[in-house]
């Protein structure tokens, strides 16, 4: 299907359900980059670590939360909008965050010192911690923010699918990481642009074995990147999703919430993430399972 068919099917769809404007039943695409043509990127690109530059509208359910204190762009962690009104993200983010009313949501941006006339910003009306979330061992590392009003859905800003049980994530091959994280290891500052890279889902037997994350992986994680390193999540990328995509589908599945790893792009270091398919019921249970978006 050609771009300007999906657009007037997506339009069509709106429209007959009514809710276009407030993001309906449609999750998972991506309007405006439907033709999107991803390339190699060569050594000398700039890096998630190890990524380029998303174009506008790339990834448009992923979230930037800000906080004032922070400098430069203000960006603490990613976030993915799975409801017009709810955003999942890592629990980790607020270990250090004593008043909630001071962070932001930015929806609907790609370069974050230009949002653009599309993003659209939000305070948190309630933040819903995993109620056995450790930080010590980054166990059951999610979190979900009620937006303090519903967002409004367009080109910039659509829904993301949240990967329900029946989905075999082990079998999805075309899988994505995105956020405005640290392009470097060990860099002081986030990225202005949202970088992404393409990653491979690892074994999570192999990403515990000895010599790369030794028992340290939980039962509800999944690795993604590289055996060698060099492509990786990184500070700041927190909360962001990990995503892919059916071999024959359109959509994205969100299969992963960036959650920690062992410095940035090493070698059998790969990103943990933790799987949205483990805590589906969990995500259910507080925004209800009737609101989570379904690709189908």
């Amino acid at each position: 299907m050609n771009r300007l068919g999906l657009l007037v099917l997506l339009t069509v769809a709106g429209l007959a359900l009514g809710t276009w404007d407030n993001c309906g039943e449609i999750c998972g695409l991506r309007p405006m980059v439907y033709e999107y043509e991803y390339m190699d990127h060569d050594d000398n690109t700039t890096r998630i670590v190890g990524g380029a530059d998303a174009k506008p509208g790339a990834w448009p359910w992923i979230v930037s939360l800000k906080h004032p204190a922070i400098p430069g762009t203000r960006h603490l962690c990613g976030g993915s909008l799975i409801t017009a009104k709810w955003v999942l993200t890592a629990a980790h983010c607020f270990d250090r965050i004593r008043k909630i009313g001071m962070v932001y949501l930015v929806i609907g941006a790609t370069q974050l010192t230009k949002p653009g006339p599309g993003a659209q910003l939000r305070r948190i009306k309630k933040l819903v911690r995993h109620e056995h979330y450790n930080k010590n061992d980054k166990s059951n590392d999610i979190a979900l923010l009620e937006l303090s009003k519903p967002v409004d859905c367009n080109s910039y800003t659509q829904l993301a699918c949240v990967a329900d049980p029946t989905l075999i994530v082990s079998e999805l091959q075309n899988c994505w990481v995105a956020g405005w994280g640290s392009t470097a290891a060990r860099a002081q500052n986030s990225s202005d642009v949202l970088q992404e890279a393409q990653v491979q889902l690892i074994n999570v037997q192999l990403c515990n074995s000895t010599g790369w994350y030794a028992g340290k992986i939980h039962t509800h994680n999944l690795c993604a990147g590289y055996p060698q390193g060099t492509i990786d999540t990184c500070q700041g990328d927190s909360g962001g999703p990990l995503m892919c995509q059916e071999e024959n589908g359109d959509y994205f599945w969100i299969v992963g919430v960036t959650s920690w790893g062992q410095g940035c792009g090493r070698a059998k270091r790969p990103g943990v993430y933790t799987s949205t398919q483990h805590f589906y019921d969990w995500i259910g249970v507080h925004i209800g399972l009737e609101t989570i978006k379904s690709a189908f």
